[in-house]
């Protein structure tokens, strides 16, 4: 286990259409899943991490994008929760989005971290799921 702890805030987005979200499948290796919160092989939302001086929105906007191919309209993204992920070595604030108003077709982007993207009713998800995914989910859900 490594010593060094790592300090972050990001974004995970939950895109949803027809009442089914947008989950991809995190790559099972961790050195090409690349998170500082683990979670090598489970399935997530599109998200990462803020940079400095970027806004909320910009990043669920610039992640999603990077990640699916899909361009959200930034004036529909609603905040679902803020949480504290924390892992034994790494804590990151995220900003869970919800976002019903988008554009585009579905791709793999990044390959080496996300195998595949795909549609699932809230009602059948998939497991495992990232857990930071999984709290933004839950509280939707919960309303």
């Amino acid at each position: 286990m490594s010593t060094k702890q790592s300090i972050g805030v990001g974004v995970g987005v939950m895109l949803l259409r027809n009442n089914k979200v947008l989950l991809g499948k995190r790559h099972g290796d961790p050195k090409k899943a690349k998170s500082a919160l683990h979670g090598e092989g489970t399935w997530t939302m599109p998200g990462g991490k803020v940079k400095f001086g970027e806004k909320l929105h910009d990043v669920a906007f610039r992640e999603t994008l990077e990640e699916t191919g899909l361009r959200l309209d930034k004036t529909k993204l609603e905040i679902v929760c803020v949480n504290d992920d924390i892992v034994s070595d790494a804590h990151f604030v995220t900003t869970g989005f919800l976002c019903k108003s988008f554009s585009g077709k579905v791709k793999v982007k990044e390959p080496d971290q996300i195998t595949k993207w795909q549609w699932f009713d809230l009602k059948s998800l998939p497991k495992p799921l990232f857990f930071p995914s999984k709290k933004v989910l839950q509280a939707y859900m919960s309303k």
